[in-house]
């Protein structure tokens, strides 16, 4: 058993082994806020029915897809051996920092820090799925 001497000198570890310490639940995306997002990304990426590569491959169908896997992309060596398979959170990781998910990767992004906007970004990538 934990006897803690001293509270205040013990609370933070109380609170790290807390239930509730896992952080904030995930938001909820808007796919139509995440449209908006998406300008930063169309200059190099298209997502839809038609979508092709072009400075950047197509993001159709981009959650639960492997990296480096669309035929009509030449791919960095680097994202080609990641291994990833492109799940909301290894997604959203790269969307806040490429060079950090993937070192080498050919993506020249400043990444998005707000959880909101890749939130919404995510669930229009979700929705133009189909």
């Amino acid at each position: 058993m934990l006897k803690l001497n001293n509270w205040r000198h013990g609370w933070p570890l109380l609170l790290a082994l807390s239930p509730c310490a896992g952080g904030a639940a995930p938001l909820v995306g808007n796919p139509q806020a995440g449209q908006a997002v998406f300008k930063l990304c169309a200059s190099c990426h298209q997502v839809g029915p038609r979508a092709r590569a072009g400075f950047g491959p197509q993001l159709t169908g981009v959650i639960g897809r492997k990296a480096g896997s669309t035929s009509d992309y030449h791919y960095s060596d680097a994202m080609q051996k990641s291994g990833i398979v492109w799940s909301e959170a290894t997604l959203a990781a790269f969307i806040r920092a490429p060079d950090d998910v993937v070192p080498g990767t050919r993506m020249r992004f400043w990444g998005i820090s707000d959880e909101r906007k890749i939130a919404d970004l995510l669930a229009y990538l979700k929705a133009s799925a189909h």
